[in-house]
C-alpha cells in the first residue's frame, strides 16, 4: 500500500470522478485508475461503486477514507517535523474563524505568517465556533478564532483568551430607536431579528440574555454571515445584535448600546496534544506560546 495510492482514493473520493480526480493529481486517467484497481486487489475489497452516471464509495471505502486520510496527515506531518529540524518550516497550517472575529486581524497575520514562511501551503476556512473546535480536535483546522459566552470555554485543545466584549443592537438608520442611546432587552423584545442558527453558540448567548430578562424574541431570519445580518439589517427588515467592535465596522446601520446586554469571550484555539511545525510558528507571529495553555 503505497501514499501515492491513498491520494488517488481521496482525489476521486472528493471530486466523485475518476477524470477530475486525474487532473487533480496531474496524471493521466488510466494510471490512475490502474493504482486504485491495485490497492482494491490489496485489500480484497472495492472501494468505489462505478457506473455510467456517477462514482461513490462502497461501505469498504467509507472504511478506509478515514484512516488513509489520517496517514496522508501523518506523512505530511513527518516531512515537516524533518525540515522544522533543519530549520525551515514547510507543511500546511489550516485556520479558522468565526465571521466576526475582532480581537484579531486574521489576514494581516496570514500575510505576515507568508513573509515569513513561504514554503507553508496556507489554507482558512469560516465556521460556527463549535464547528471549528471539533475541527482542531480533528486536526482539520491547525489554528482558530471564535467567540464563547462567558459562561462557556473550549473544551478539548489548548485555548488563550484574546478579548471580552458586549453586545450592542444593531438597526437600520431609519428605525424608530435609531436615535435612542441605550435600551434594553425588553424594549427589543417587540422587534423582529436576524440571527445566527438556533444552537450556535453566537445564537445562544443572545437567547440566554433575553430567557434571563424573562421576555421572548422573534427571529425570523436565520443566516450564517454577519455580512448578511447587516445587509438585512440595513435594509429595515429586522434588527440584531452583534459584537460591539465588529458591529462599529459595519456601513449603512446604527449601534445602540444594550444595558442588559449579553458577553463574548474570543478565543484563540490549537490542539492541545502537539501542534505542527507551522501552527507553532503562526502562534508565535500573533505572540501565543504554544506551551502556555494546556487543553481544558
Amino acid at each position: 500500500m503505497e501514499l501515492q495510492q491513498m491520494r488517488y482514493v481521496l482525489a476521486v473520493a472528493e471530486t466523485n470522478s475518476f477524470t477530475r480526480a486525474a487532473e487533480r493529481c496531474l496524471v493521466v486517467q488510466s494510471a490512475l485508475s490502474h493504482q486504485i484497481a491495485r490497492l482494491e486487489g490489496e485489500l480484497g475489497a472495492r472501494l468505489f461503486e462505478r457506473t455510467s452516471r456517477r462514482v461513490r464509495l462502497t461501505p469498504a471505502g467509507e472504511a478506509f477514507l478515514p484512516a488513509a486520510r489520517q496517514c496522508l496527515d501523518a506523512a505530511e506531518r513527518a516531512a515537516a517535523e524533518v525540515a522544522a529540524a533543519v530549520g525551515e518550516v514547510r507543511g500546511r497550517l489550516a485556520v479558522g474563524l468565526i465571521p466576526t472575529v475582532a480581537a484579531v486581524d486574521v489576514p494581516a497575520a496570514l500575510r505576515e505568517f507568508r513573509l515569513r514562511y513561504p514554503h507553508v501551503r496556507i489554507s482558512l476556512r469560516v465556521g460556527a465556533s463549535e464547528d471549528l473546535v471539533e475541527q482542531v480536535k480533528h486536526g482539520a483546522v491547525d489554528v482558530a478564532f471564535l467567540g464563547l459566552p462567558t459562561t462557556a470555554r473550549p473544551q478539548g485543545v489548548a485555548a488563550r483568551e484574546l478579548a471580552r466584549d458586549r453586545l450592542v443592537a444593531v438597526v437600520a438608520p431609519d428605525h424608530p430607536l435609531a436615535g435612542e442611546p441605550v435600551v434594553d432587552l425588553r424594549r427589543l423584545s417587540a422587534e423582529v431579528f436576524v440571527d445566527l442558527p438556533a444552537g450556535t453558540a453566537g445564537r445562544v448567548q443572545s437567547d440566554l440574555a433575553f430567557s434571563a430578562a424573562g421576555v421572548g424574541r422573534d427571529v425570523a431570519f436565520e443566516v450564517t454571515t454577519a455580512d448578511y445580518i447587516a445587509r438585512l439589517v440595513g435594509q429595515g427588515l429586522c434588527v440584531a445584535m452583534l459584537p460591539t467592535t465588529y458591529a462599529h465596522r459595519l456601513a449603512g446601520v446604527v449601534t445602540i448600546e444594550v444595558c442588559d446586554a449579553p458577553a463574548r469571550v474570543e478565543y484563540a484555539i490549537w490542539s492541545g496534544f502537539g501542534s505542527t511545525p507551522a501552527a507553532t510558528a503562526f502562534l508565535d507571529v500573533l505572540d501565543i506560546a504554544a506551551q502556555d495553555d494546556p487543553p481544558a
